[in-house]
């Protein structure tokens, strides 16, 4: 009789690391996404000022603190959207 019951945790088990997994990629995405446009924005504000690693650096550092309020955002809402699953009474 625990076999079926087994095989629910296991089902409960495995879509939970596939939430997880999913978070992280959308989370590593973001990071890389975030990253690039301040790396091509820096440089390009370089060209346009010719002032050669002043804008990379700046924006590069200030993309840390807004990449880290992306990930907060990303991981409340996705976790804001699973739902608890009822326990049996059995």
């Amino acid at each position: 009789m625990s076999e079926p019951q087994h095989e629910h945790n296991d089902a409960k088990q495995y879509t939970s690391n596939l939430a997880l997994v999913a978070v992280s990629g959308q989370v590593g995405c973001l990071t890389l996404v975030i990253i690039f446009v301040a790396l091509l924005g820096g440089l390009w504000l370089d060209r346009f000022f010719q002032t050669k690693p002043l804008f990379t650096i700046i924006l590069l550092i200030a993309s840390v603190p807004v990449d880290v309020i992306a990930m907060l955002w990303v991981v409340r809402k996705a976790t804001g959207k699973i739902k608890s699953v009822p326990k049996d009474k059995s």
